[in-house]
Protein backbone atom coordinates (compact mmCIF):
# COMPACT_ATOMS: atom_id res chain seq x y z
CA UNK A 1 0.00 0.00 0.00
CA UNK A 2 1.90 3.48 -1.10
CA UNK A 3 2.34 5.62 1.80
CA UNK A 4 -0.36 8.15 3.01
CA UNK A 5 0.27 11.45 2.60
CA UNK A 6 1.64 13.37 5.66
CA UNK A 7 0.05 17.04 4.53
CA UNK A 8 -3.52 18.38 5.56
CA UNK A 9 -4.68 17.98 1.55
CA UNK A 10 -5.11 14.10 0.95
CA UNK A 11 -2.70 13.45 -1.85
CA UNK A 12 -2.38 10.27 -3.85
CA UNK A 13 0.29 8.08 -4.65
CA UNK A 14 0.81 5.81 -7.33
CA UNK A 15 1.82 1.92 -5.99
CA UNK A 16 5.16 1.26 -7.46
CA UNK A 17 5.53 -0.28 -10.68
CA UNK A 18 2.15 0.67 -11.61
CA UNK A 19 1.75 0.43 -15.72
CA UNK A 20 -0.73 2.54 -16.67
CA UNK A 21 -1.25 4.78 -20.36
CA UNK A 22 -2.78 8.35 -20.52
CA UNK A 23 -5.64 6.47 -22.07
CA UNK A 24 -5.81 5.10 -18.82
CA UNK A 25 -5.71 7.54 -16.75
CA UNK A 26 -8.26 9.57 -18.11
CA UNK A 27 -10.66 6.76 -18.08
CA UNK A 28 -10.47 5.96 -14.64
CA UNK A 29 -11.45 9.67 -14.00
CA UNK A 30 -14.14 9.27 -16.53
CA UNK A 31 -15.52 6.17 -15.17
CA UNK A 32 -15.71 7.98 -11.31
CA UNK A 33 -17.37 11.30 -12.54
CA UNK A 34 -19.62 8.99 -14.55
CA UNK A 35 -20.69 6.99 -11.80
CA UNK A 36 -21.10 9.87 -9.30
CA UNK A 37 -22.83 12.07 -11.60
CA UNK A 38 -25.42 9.67 -12.69
CA UNK A 39 -26.38 8.50 -8.95
CA UNK A 40 -26.45 12.28 -8.65
CA UNK A 41 -29.18 12.46 -11.76
CA UNK A 42 -30.78 9.53 -10.41
CA UNK A 43 -31.12 11.44 -7.04
CA UNK A 44 -33.19 14.41 -8.96
CA UNK A 45 -35.22 11.46 -10.52
CA UNK A 46 -35.98 10.13 -6.56
CA UNK A 47 -37.22 12.86 -5.55
CA UNK A 48 -39.02 13.87 -9.00
CA UNK A 49 -40.78 10.22 -7.84
CA UNK A 50 -39.47 9.14 -11.50
CA UNK A 51 -37.77 6.25 -9.55
CA UNK A 52 -39.55 3.16 -8.87
CA UNK A 53 -38.37 1.76 -5.50
CA UNK A 54 -35.34 2.32 -3.70
CA UNK A 55 -31.95 4.00 -4.67
CA UNK A 56 -29.04 3.43 -3.42
CA UNK A 57 -25.59 5.31 -3.16
CA UNK A 58 -21.78 5.08 -3.20
CA UNK A 59 -21.06 8.68 -2.57
CA UNK A 60 -17.28 8.56 -1.69
CA UNK A 61 -17.01 4.89 -2.74
CA UNK A 62 -16.44 5.17 -6.23
CA UNK A 63 -12.54 4.49 -6.12
CA UNK A 64 -13.26 0.72 -4.69
CA UNK A 65 -15.99 0.02 -8.11
CA UNK A 66 -13.80 1.75 -10.74
CA UNK A 67 -10.20 0.76 -10.07
CA UNK A 68 -11.18 -3.08 -9.27
CA UNK A 69 -13.07 -3.56 -12.23
CA UNK A 70 -10.72 -1.56 -14.40
CA UNK A 71 -8.38 -4.17 -13.75
CA UNK A 72 -9.72 -7.35 -14.74
CA UNK A 73 -9.52 -8.81 -17.97
CA UNK A 74 -12.21 -9.57 -20.69
CA UNK A 75 -12.87 -13.11 -19.64
CA UNK A 76 -12.85 -12.68 -16.21
CA UNK A 77 -16.09 -12.29 -14.74
CA UNK A 78 -17.62 -9.72 -11.89
CA UNK A 79 -20.25 -9.68 -9.90
CA UNK A 80 -21.49 -6.30 -8.38
CA UNK A 81 -23.64 -5.23 -5.50
CA UNK A 82 -26.12 -2.50 -5.79
CA UNK A 83 -23.63 0.49 -5.16
CA UNK A 84 -21.30 -0.56 -7.66
CA UNK A 85 -22.67 1.45 -10.54
CA UNK A 86 -18.50 2.44 -11.46
CA UNK A 87 -18.09 -1.72 -11.89
CA UNK A 88 -20.57 -1.67 -14.05
CA UNK A 89 -19.86 1.08 -16.28
CA UNK A 90 -16.67 -0.07 -16.61
CA UNK A 91 -17.93 -3.35 -18.35
CA UNK A 92 -20.04 -1.74 -20.89
CA UNK A 93 -23.21 -1.09 -19.22
CA UNK A 94 -24.72 2.23 -20.41
CA UNK A 95 -26.41 5.18 -18.06
CA UNK A 96 -29.17 4.77 -19.94
CA UNK A 97 -29.75 1.23 -19.02
CA UNK A 98 -29.14 1.98 -15.12
CA UNK A 99 -31.86 4.55 -15.31
CA UNK A 100 -34.06 2.68 -17.22
CA UNK A 101 -34.01 0.27 -14.85
CA UNK A 102 -34.24 2.37 -11.90
CA UNK A 103 -37.46 3.99 -13.57
CA UNK A 104 -38.88 0.57 -13.98
CA UNK A 105 -39.43 1.44 -18.11
CA UNK A 106 -40.06 -1.44 -20.74
CA UNK A 107 -36.28 -0.78 -22.31
CA UNK A 108 -34.61 -1.65 -19.30
CA UNK A 109 -32.32 -4.54 -18.92
CA UNK A 110 -35.41 -6.44 -17.00
CA UNK A 111 -37.80 -4.77 -19.19
CA UNK A 112 -39.19 -3.67 -15.87
CA UNK A 113 -39.54 -6.41 -14.03
CA UNK A 114 -37.27 -5.53 -11.74
CA UNK A 115 -35.29 -2.65 -9.86
CA UNK A 116 -32.04 -0.89 -9.57
CA UNK A 117 -29.10 -2.99 -11.08
CA UNK A 118 -30.79 -6.51 -11.06
CA UNK A 119 -29.57 -7.55 -14.06
CA UNK A 120 -26.90 -9.51 -15.32
CA UNK A 121 -24.87 -10.48 -18.63
CA UNK A 122 -23.20 -13.21 -18.47
CA UNK A 123 -21.69 -12.63 -22.36
CA UNK A 124 -20.31 -9.36 -20.81
CA UNK A 125 -19.12 -11.37 -17.67
CA UNK A 126 -21.52 -9.35 -15.36
CA UNK A 127 -23.18 -11.66 -12.77
CA UNK A 128 -26.48 -10.10 -11.50
CA UNK A 129 -27.04 -8.68 -7.76
CA UNK A 130 -28.27 -10.77 -5.19
CA UNK A 131 -30.19 -8.09 -2.48
CA UNK A 132 -29.37 -11.28 0.29
CA UNK A 133 -26.15 -9.78 1.79
CA UNK A 134 -23.47 -12.27 1.50
CA UNK A 135 -25.04 -14.68 -0.97
CA UNK A 136 -22.36 -13.38 -3.94
CA UNK A 137 -19.69 -14.86 -2.13
CA UNK A 138 -20.49 -18.68 -2.54
CA UNK A 139 -22.10 -18.11 -5.79
CA UNK A 140 -18.84 -16.33 -7.76
CA UNK A 141 -16.75 -19.32 -6.28
CA UNK A 142 -18.90 -21.78 -8.18
CA UNK A 143 -18.12 -19.45 -10.86
CA UNK A 144 -14.35 -19.70 -9.88
CA UNK A 145 -14.44 -22.88 -9.47
CA UNK A 146 -15.91 -23.73 -13.42
CA UNK A 147 -12.70 -21.08 -14.52
CA UNK A 148 -10.30 -23.56 -12.63
CA UNK A 149 -12.27 -27.16 -13.57
CA UNK A 150 -11.88 -25.60 -17.49
CA UNK A 151 -8.52 -24.58 -17.02
CA UNK A 152 -9.70 -20.97 -18.10
CA UNK A 153 -7.02 -18.02 -17.51
CA UNK A 154 -9.92 -15.57 -15.64
CA UNK A 155 -11.02 -14.98 -12.03
CA UNK A 156 -14.18 -13.99 -10.31
CA UNK A 157 -14.51 -11.34 -8.06
CA UNK A 158 -17.69 -9.76 -5.96
CA UNK A 159 -17.71 -7.35 -3.65
CA UNK A 160 -18.82 -7.76 0.05
CA UNK A 161 -19.62 -4.59 2.91
CA UNK A 162 -17.72 -5.09 6.56
CA UNK A 163 -21.07 -5.87 7.92
CA UNK A 164 -21.24 -8.67 4.88
CA UNK A 165 -18.65 -10.41 6.48
CA UNK A 166 -20.87 -11.74 9.63
CA UNK A 167 -22.94 -14.19 7.45
CA UNK A 168 -22.70 -17.30 6.92
CA UNK A 169 -23.05 -17.03 3.28
CA UNK A 170 -19.32 -15.18 3.32
CA UNK A 171 -17.85 -18.07 5.95
CA UNK A 172 -18.88 -20.83 3.37
CA UNK A 173 -17.84 -19.53 0.10
CA UNK A 174 -14.27 -17.89 1.17
CA UNK A 175 -13.50 -21.90 2.65
CA UNK A 176 -14.72 -23.14 -0.26
CA UNK A 177 -12.09 -20.69 -2.08
CA UNK A 178 -9.20 -21.39 0.02
CA UNK A 179 -10.00 -25.38 0.40
CA UNK A 180 -9.65 -25.93 -3.94
CA UNK A 181 -7.88 -22.70 -3.95
CA UNK A 182 -10.05 -21.16 -6.19
CA UNK A 183 -9.14 -18.17 -8.58
CA UNK A 184 -11.65 -15.67 -6.58
CA UNK A 185 -10.88 -12.58 -5.24
CA UNK A 186 -13.21 -10.92 -2.79
CA UNK A 187 -13.15 -6.80 -2.55
CA UNK A 188 -14.52 -6.18 1.28
CA UNK A 189 -15.45 -2.38 1.09
CA UNK A 190 -14.64 -1.37 4.53
CA UNK A 191 -16.75 1.98 5.03
CA UNK A 192 -16.77 1.74 8.64
CA UNK A 193 -20.88 1.40 9.22
CA UNK A 194 -23.00 -2.47 8.48
CA UNK A 195 -26.35 0.27 7.74
CA UNK A 196 -26.14 1.90 11.50
CA UNK A 197 -23.99 -0.42 13.22
CA UNK A 198 -20.56 0.61 13.81
CA UNK A 199 -17.60 -2.29 12.77
CA UNK A 200 -16.23 -1.93 16.18
CA UNK A 201 -19.49 -3.72 17.72
CA UNK A 202 -19.63 -6.85 15.40
CA UNK A 203 -15.69 -7.46 15.05
CA UNK A 204 -13.45 -7.27 17.32
CA UNK A 205 -10.37 -6.79 14.91
CA UNK A 206 -8.88 -3.80 14.20
CA UNK A 207 -7.93 -5.19 10.09
CA UNK A 208 -10.58 -7.03 8.71
CA UNK A 209 -8.17 -8.93 5.99
CA UNK A 210 -6.29 -10.68 8.69
CA UNK A 211 -9.22 -13.09 8.66
CA UNK A 212 -8.23 -14.06 5.31
CA UNK A 213 -5.79 -16.66 5.81
CA UNK A 214 -7.94 -19.01 8.08
CA UNK A 215 -9.68 -19.71 5.05
CA UNK A 216 -6.33 -20.33 3.43
CA UNK A 217 -6.37 -16.95 0.98
CA UNK A 218 -4.42 -14.03 0.86
CA UNK A 219 -5.58 -10.61 2.30
CA UNK A 220 -4.32 -6.84 2.46
CA UNK A 221 -5.46 -3.35 2.99
CA UNK A 222 -5.77 -0.49 0.40
CA UNK A 223 -6.62 2.47 0.65
CA UNK A 224 -10.01 1.79 -0.93
CA UNK A 225 -10.26 6.24 -1.73
CA UNK A 226 -7.09 5.77 -4.15
CA UNK A 227 -8.20 4.09 -6.88
CA UNK A 228 -4.62 3.86 -8.17
CA UNK A 229 -4.04 1.71 -5.30
CA UNK A 230 -7.38 -0.54 -5.72
CA UNK A 231 -6.48 -1.40 -9.36
CA UNK A 232 -2.61 -2.17 -8.72
CA UNK A 233 -4.02 -4.21 -5.91
CA UNK A 234 -6.48 -6.12 -8.05
CA UNK A 235 -3.63 -6.34 -10.92
CA UNK A 236 -2.12 -8.71 -8.34
CA UNK A 237 -4.90 -10.24 -6.70
CA UNK A 238 -5.46 -11.20 -10.39
CA UNK A 239 -2.11 -12.84 -11.11
CA UNK A 240 -1.95 -14.67 -7.78
CA UNK A 241 -5.00 -16.60 -8.59
CA UNK A 242 -3.71 -17.17 -12.43
CA UNK A 243 -0.68 -18.85 -10.57
CA UNK A 244 -2.46 -20.97 -8.89
CA UNK A 245 -2.33 -18.93 -5.06
CA UNK A 246 -5.89 -19.25 -4.56
CA UNK A 247 -8.30 -16.44 -3.31
CA UNK A 248 -7.46 -13.19 -2.51
CA UNK A 249 -9.20 -11.07 -0.16
CA UNK A 250 -8.84 -7.38 -0.55
CA UNK A 251 -10.10 -4.82 2.50
CA UNK A 252 -10.49 -1.40 0.56
CA UNK A 253 -11.14 1.27 3.58
CA UNK A 254 -13.17 3.80 2.36
CA UNK A 255 -16.54 5.24 3.40
CA UNK A 256 -20.04 6.00 2.10
CA UNK A 257 -20.81 9.47 2.84
CA UNK A 258 -24.48 8.83 2.63
CA UNK A 259 -26.90 6.30 4.22
CA UNK A 260 -28.25 3.32 3.75
CA UNK A 261 -30.53 4.46 0.91
CA UNK A 262 -31.46 7.47 -0.27
CA UNK A 263 -34.34 7.99 2.30
CA UNK A 264 -31.57 7.12 5.08
CA UNK A 265 -30.28 10.60 6.54
CA UNK A 266 -27.30 8.84 7.81
CA UNK A 267 -27.81 10.67 11.40
CA UNK A 268 -25.96 8.08 13.14
CA UNK A 269 -22.76 8.67 11.70
CA UNK A 270 -20.96 11.76 13.69
CA UNK A 271 -20.69 14.68 11.80
CA UNK A 272 -16.33 14.86 12.73
CA UNK A 273 -16.21 11.60 10.72
CA UNK A 274 -18.12 12.65 8.00
CA UNK A 275 -15.84 15.95 7.81
CA UNK A 276 -12.93 14.00 7.53
CA UNK A 277 -13.85 11.90 4.42
CA UNK A 278 -15.39 14.60 2.56
CA UNK A 279 -11.51 15.76 2.68
CA UNK A 280 -10.64 12.48 1.37
CA UNK A 281 -12.97 12.52 -1.51
CA UNK A 282 -11.40 9.65 -4.28
CA UNK A 283 -12.47 11.99 -6.78
CA UNK A 284 -11.33 15.28 -5.75
CA UNK A 285 -8.15 13.48 -4.71
CA UNK A 286 -7.49 12.02 -8.25
CA UNK A 287 -8.47 15.75 -9.98
CA UNK A 288 -5.83 16.62 -8.30
CA UNK A 289 -3.33 13.85 -9.29
CA UNK A 290 -4.05 14.19 -12.76
CA UNK A 291 -2.80 17.88 -12.84
CA UNK A 292 -0.14 16.98 -10.81
CA UNK A 293 1.86 14.58 -12.78
CA UNK A 294 1.37 15.93 -15.80
CA UNK A 295 -1.57 13.91 -17.22
CA UNK A 296 -3.58 16.99 -18.29
CA UNK A 297 -1.87 20.34 -18.99
CA UNK A 298 -5.05 22.08 -17.62
CA UNK A 299 -8.32 21.73 -15.36
CA UNK A 300 -10.08 22.59 -18.86
CA UNK A 301 -9.21 19.04 -20.33
CA UNK A 302 -10.87 17.61 -17.03
CA UNK A 303 -13.92 20.38 -17.02
CA UNK A 304 -14.56 18.79 -20.60
CA UNK A 305 -15.10 14.84 -19.82
CA UNK A 306 -17.14 16.44 -17.19
CA UNK A 307 -19.56 18.23 -19.78
CA UNK A 308 -19.10 15.13 -21.98
CA UNK A 309 -20.77 13.03 -19.06
CA UNK A 310 -23.35 15.64 -18.40
CA UNK A 311 -24.61 15.02 -21.99
CA UNK A 312 -25.08 11.80 -22.12
CA UNK A 313 -26.79 11.21 -19.01
CA UNK A 314 -29.60 14.24 -20.09
CA UNK A 315 -29.77 12.40 -23.40
CA UNK A 316 -29.95 9.19 -20.93
CA UNK A 317 -32.94 10.39 -18.66
CA UNK A 318 -34.80 11.91 -21.81
CA UNK A 319 -34.64 8.80 -23.28
CA UNK A 320 -35.91 6.93 -19.90
CA UNK A 321 -38.36 9.00 -18.83
CA UNK A 322 -40.06 9.04 -22.26
CA UNK A 323 -39.76 5.41 -22.47
CA UNK A 324 -43.33 3.16 -21.87
CA UNK A 325 -43.51 1.28 -18.86
CA UNK A 326 -43.53 -2.58 -19.18
CA UNK A 327 -47.14 -4.30 -21.29
CA UNK A 328 -48.63 -6.20 -18.23
CA UNK A 329 -48.87 -9.50 -20.42
CA UNK A 330 -45.15 -9.95 -20.18
CA UNK A 331 -45.63 -9.98 -16.71
CA UNK A 332 -44.65 -14.13 -16.68
CA UNK A 333 -42.61 -13.92 -19.30
CA UNK A 334 -39.51 -15.51 -17.94
CA UNK A 335 -40.31 -16.05 -14.19
CA UNK A 336 -39.36 -18.64 -12.59
CA UNK A 337 -41.11 -20.46 -9.46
Amino acid sequence: MAKPSTSDTYTLAAPDGLSLDRTGFLELYYFMALNRKLEERLGVLYRQNKVVGGLYSSLGQEACSVGSAYALERDDFLAPMIRNLGSLMVRGVRPLDVMAQYCARAISPTRGKDLNVHFGWVDRGLIAPISVVGALVPVMTGVALEMKMKNKKAVALTYLGDGGMSTTDFHEGMNFAGVLRLPFILIVENNGWAYSTPTRLQANVADLFTRAPGYGAHGEAVDGNNVLEVLDAVRRARRRCLEGGGPVMIEARTFRRKGHAEHDDAGYVPREERAHWEKKDPIDAYRRYLLAHGVVDSETEIQEIDTRIVAILEDAANEALNAPFPDPSIARENVYG
